[in-house]
């Protein structure tokens, strides 16, 4: 298909959607993600959920025990966070974790990066480009089908304006080539010039591409109603962080309400993964096999 049948063609369904990208005064996003009437989406987590056990000089988990875990725990996928694979990785690396997450009936649901894009244009952003650019060729070997890219916050000297064009620019180069290697990038809501809805329709609706779209954080809105910042950027989301948390303005960390984010999803048609990343106190050895069976009943 091409790009006016798969954007387009269907605005007429999907009319609700783009009213919430109007409300947010951004009348020039990008259409909503066509998908079908029926939401269908499936349990993740990410490899950060376990950093603690992943990282520090002598880490006590591998990637392969991650995904042991996962497949525990009867998760339909996991994503593959680059800061916990070796220094060394190379391909032969890469495709023994898409091996072992295939015999354990897990599929790679995506990758993700920790780059910063808000950076003076010069070498240092070159860098990050190529970090990007590097994490999509290893999400391709991989078999992930998208990568988390972030944004950055406002460096002093640089309007918010400067900064919304230059991330701008730089997804769009990523998703261009991205689109190369069947590897989607998905911009996550991560506070600095992504930390209300607003903004993050701001430079969707400057990227030109079907191979790109928004990581939902549902942890990471925190105005008086993240649950409405999230309603904002759902026609738009491809993939999805799932915290234990909310965290709304003024107010302490509140248990998150899977109902709520489910029907969120549910009414923007997603098919998708709930991928969990945790952050919170309790050790998640304990508290990810309760947070996956809450979301289960969410999602019965």
């Amino acid at each position: 298909m091409d790009r006016t049948t798969t954007r387009r063609g269907f605005l007429g369904t999907l009319a609700g959607a783009g009213a919430l990208a109007a409300s947010a005064g951004v009348a020039g996003a990008i259409e909503p993600v066509v998908r079908g009437k029926d939401a269908r989406m499936k349990i993740s987590s990410c490899a950060y959920s376990y950093r603690q056990f992943l990282t520090g000089e002598r880490p006590s988990m591998t990637l392969e025990g991650f995904l042991e875990i996962c497949a525990e725990l009867e998760l339909d996928g996991v994503e593959l966070t680059s800061y916990y694979f070796p220094p060394d990785a190379d391909r032969d690396y890469m495709l023994r974790i898409r091996r072992q997450a295939f015999l354990l009936g897990l599929d790679v649901s995506g990758t993700a990066v920790g780059n910063r894009f808000t950076g003076p244009i010069g070498a240092e952003h070159e860098k990050q480009l190529a970090l990007v650019r590097t994490w999509i060729d290893h999400g391709e070997v991989l078999g992930a089908p998208v990568i988390r890219v972030f944004a950055g916050n406002i460096p002093e000297g640089m309007t918010e304006d400067d900064a919304i064009a230059l991330v701008a620019e730089s997804c769009q180069a990523c998703a261009d080539y991205g689109a190369q290697h069947g590897v989607m990038v998905a911009l996550e809501n991560h506070g600095g010039v992504t930390a209300t809805a607003d903004q993050v329709l701001r430079i969707v609706s400057r990227v030109d591409s079907d191979w790109f779209g928004v990581n939902l954080d549902t942890g990471n809105f925190h105005t008086a109603d993240p649950y409405v910042e999230m309603a904002k950027v759902a026609p738009y989301t491809i993939t999805t962080h799932i915290k234990t948390e909310v965290r709304p303005e003024g107010q302490g960390p509140q248990p998150v309400d899977y109902g709520r984010v489910v029907s969120i999803l549910r009414e923007v048609g997603y098919r998708g993964y709930l991928s969990f990343e945790y952050e919170a106190a309790e050790d998640p050895m304990t508290a990810l096999p309760r947070a996956v069976s809450e979301l289960r009943a969410a999602l019965a």
